[in-house]
């Protein structure tokens, strides 16, 4: 009987499709786990050389004969260059310093090593973990998980623009929930999205269920950074609609993660008449719809009646049981928060009010010395070129 050898078929085709996929997961779980190897031993580097530099003898040229020594006996190993061991130093420095409590405990490490004799990037750094264990134990387990799970450059970034270790955390988590590109973490450091994160005026407290209120709150941002934009002084809301739609992308990373976008002027029929969205979101999660309309002045009390005319209108229309109410947001180019506060107080709908800036206000002495952002990438680049 002849043997049947038909590669061609859906059921071969379908098993390497699952094979395929397997590879790459083995892979990527590869890759994190040899990021988190190597960056737990850069961690207890980075102790043993404050520790050393606090009570050994060595000299200011320390660092410099280490950088030598370490690459001198792992050529093959990158990360030895004397750039990237006082990064190490700086990374380590900046949670010991931002967490005092963490000083005395985190530089306990054991005398007498062995030397490491392991070249590969994984033995190295299990060897060389041998000689910081006990430093490892002592540092909270979760902020040591969450900043080895990260790359190295994310981390230098962090710690290079952030001042305490409550604005470095939260680039972390933030980095790890959305799997962050060096260059869109940059850009959110940025923007301060720290701080404009939760901070717009709002009405959910009393307009929505605790849970969904506070998820909603932090949804939410204030001030809207559109420096992606290319607008006159003197546009109006057409105008400021289309360029957003036009960059729809990075409107999107501008809102956050969860925003689908679902369309712009999209129509509503209320009665005889129509009325029109300036731009619909669905949020995945919050599970509701999102109106966005835009003024592109100072906030108005009737703005807020509007916006709750078509928050009742998509209700009744669109919104299925699945569906939390929906939730309005109106964008302006400047508002009075008491005004804002005032109008929304007896409002029965959820709106948020915030404000959007076209460029980062910033002192006009200052504007010539940034860096722009392919500026810093570059700089970033040349920084970790001998650590990749």
């Amino acid at each position: 009987m002849a043997e049947s050898n038909d590669l061609s078929s859906p059921s071969y085709a379908q098993w390497l499709g699952e094979l395929k996929d397997r590879v790459q997961q083995v892979q990527t779980k590869a890759a994190i786990s040899v990021n988190r190897e190597l960056l737990t031993f850069y961690w207890e580097l980075g102790c043993e050389i404050i520790e050393k530099q606090k009570s050994a003898t060595w000299g200011s040229g320390f660092l410099k004969q280490l950088s030598i020594d370490l690459s001198n006996a792992f050529p093959s190993l990158k990360g030895f260059s004397y750039r990237n061991i006082r990064l190490v130093r700086q990374w380590c420095h900046f949670y010991l310093e931002h967490s005092p409590n963490l000083a005395t405990s985190c530089c306990q490490i054991k005398e007498n090593s062995q030397p490491v004799e392991n070249e590969t990037l994984t033995e190295l750094a299990t060897a060389c973990g041998q000689f910081g264990q006990q430093a490892v134990a002592k540092l909270p387990e979760s902020i040591l998980e969450s900043i080895t799970s990260i790359p190295w450059g994310h981390n230098i970034a962090i710690i290079s623009k952030c001042s305490s270790i409550e604005e470095a955390l939260h680039y972390v988590r933030q980095t790890l929930t959305h799997g962050w590109s060096r260059a869109v973490l940059v850009h959110q450091i940025e923007s301060d999205l720290f701080s404009r994160e939760g901070s717009a005026t709002s009405n959910f407290a009393t307009t929505l269920p605790p849970v969904q209120s506070d998820l909603a709150q932090q949804v939410l941002k204030d001030p809207y950074i559109f420096d992606f934009l290319t607008l006159a002084q003197a546009h109006n809301e057409r105008d400021l609609e289309n360029q957003l739609t036009d960059h729809i992308s990075k409107f999107l990373i501008e809102l956050g993660a969860g925003f689908a976008y679902l369309g712009r002027q999209v129509p509503l029929q209320v009665s005889e008449r129509d009325f029109y969205l300036d731009l619909l979101f669905y949020h995945t999660r919050l599970h509701c719809y999102v109106v966005i309309e835009l003024k592109t002045g100072d906030f108005e009390p009737e703005f807020a009646g509007k916006l709750n005319f078509y928050l009742k209108a998509v209700d009744e229309t669109l919104r299925s049981e699945r569906d939390e109410p929906t939730i309005g947001i109106l964008l302006c180019k400047t508002k009075d928060k008491l005004i804002a506060d005032y109008a929304l107080s007896d409002i029965s709908k959820p709106i948020g009010v915030s404000e959007y800036q076209l460029t980062k206000s910033l002192p006009d002495n200052l504007k010539p010395s940034l860096p722009s952002i392919e500026e810093w990438e570059a700089e970033l680049q040349q920084d970790f070129d001998d650590e990749k």
